[in-house]
């Protein structure tokens, strides 16, 4: 994961809440790791903006989505 987080870094217009939230999403499940590294490696040039749109239109995106219950506020 060390080596993953180096390449995230390295990404031209990173920043510390990108990595972060990257990070969060591909540890819950490996193919998610799998996922994303290989859309970077196919995608070497690839933004932060790129990479972030690119795991919100993956099927499993929403799973750890916080939902508020209108009706409970």
């Amino acid at each position: 994961m060390e080596d993953f987080a180096i390449k995230l870094n390295n990404v031209t217009d990173s920043y510390y809440g990108f990595v972060i939230a990257v990070l969060t999403y591909v540890n819950k499940k490996d193919s998610r790791l799998k996922a994303v590294d290989s859309f970077m490696n196919n995608n070497p040039f690839a933004l932060s903006s790129d990479i972030l749109e690119f795991i919100s239109k993956q099927d499993d995106f929403y799973e750890d989505a916080a939902f508020v219950d209108a009706n409970a506020i």
